[in-house]
């Protein structure tokens, strides 16, 4: 059987052989990055290097690759939001496993640690604003995973089962799935760090269970959400991208963990006076704890 070949429409170049959304190629980034949603916040991350190497940038996906305290790191940016995910893993993936000038899979298969930073809303009264939550699961409500063949063992699918069930979700939206975090790197990262399952939302008001002029159709999401509980793992918090990252992460053989500051507090209604301190926290908290990790 002959080896596949990527053509032109699949795998996308451009004119100076980087990646066709991302603009990088393999140089430009290390084999440990870090991710966030707004490509504001890279600056806000790479400022604290030691120095920077390069610099990219095409639409919402900014790359500063560098090094901190001499361990090599990128920052990169996604946009927000699973299908964004999708496009950032593809391409992310193919720039360190696929030959660009042959067009075909690398004989070698590289392992990337990719560590979210986001930020999220608490869904329980005792997570206060402020708090950082390491997200031991993804759990997605997007739905696609279901556009990939997968090995069962590649997902939880008896907590992607106990969680449907107990949310008695309508007929017509997609089923939950779950995919397990690095343990290795949670390990590292979230010694002190509220530790559970976080629910990955296809949007920010309806899916989420905001009310502003439209109505959320499942108007007891949120009080099923809190009241699930899995082998002490509680559903802690709500945000927009970690299922996709942990799915494609699994699939592609990455290590991947979403780290996220609480803005709001969805159970009290609260939202933190100084976001940015916040989040520049968490920042500083990851990047120390990075380089423990090999």
């Amino acid at each position: 059987m002959s080896e596949q070949i990527f053509h032109p429409s699949e795998l996308i170049l451009n004119e100076d052989g980087t990646i066709y959304h991302l603009a990088v190629a393999r140089e430009h980034i290390a084999d440990t990055i870090i991710i966030v949603g707004d490509q504001g916040r890279v600056d806000k991350i790479s400022r604290y290097f030691d120095r920077i190497e390069c610099k990219r940038s095409n639409r919402e996906f900014e790359t500063h690759t560098g090094t901190f305290n001499g361990k090599r790191l990128s920052v990169m940016s996604t946009g927000i939001g699973t299908d964004n995910i999708d496009i950032f893993m593809n391409e992310l993936d193919a720039v360190v496993n696929i030959d660009f000038g042959q067009r075909k899979k690398s004989s070698v298969l590289k392992s990337l640690k990719i560590i979210r930073l986001g930020t999220t809303g608490a869904i329980h009264e005792d997570i206060p604003v402020g708090s950082f939550i390491i997200s031991r699961y993804g759990l997605g409500f997007d739905g696609l995973l279901h556009f990939y063949k997968r090995k069962e063992e590649q997902t939880n699918f008896e907590l992607a089962q106990k969680i449907e069930r107990h949310l008695d979700l309508p007929t017509g939206l997609s089923k939950p799935y779950v995919v397990e975090a690095s343990d290795k790197i949670i390990s590292f990262l979230g010694k002190d760090m509220v530790r559970g399952i976080t629910a990955t939302a296809p949007g920010f008001y309806g899916p989420q269970d905001r009310k502003l002029r439209l109505q959320p159709a499942i108007d007891t999401l949120f009080k099923r959400l809190q009241s699930f509980e899995y082998q002490g793992d509680r559903i802690t918090n709500f945000e927009m991208e970690t299922s996709a990252l942990y799915a494609l992460g699994s699939l592609l053989g990455h290590q991947c963990c979403t780290c996220c500051v609480a803005l709001a507090n969805r159970a009290n209604g609260t939202f933190i006076e100084d976001h940015d301190a916040a989040v520049d926290g968490l920042i500083r908290v990851v990047l120390e704890r990075i380089t423990e990790m090999d």
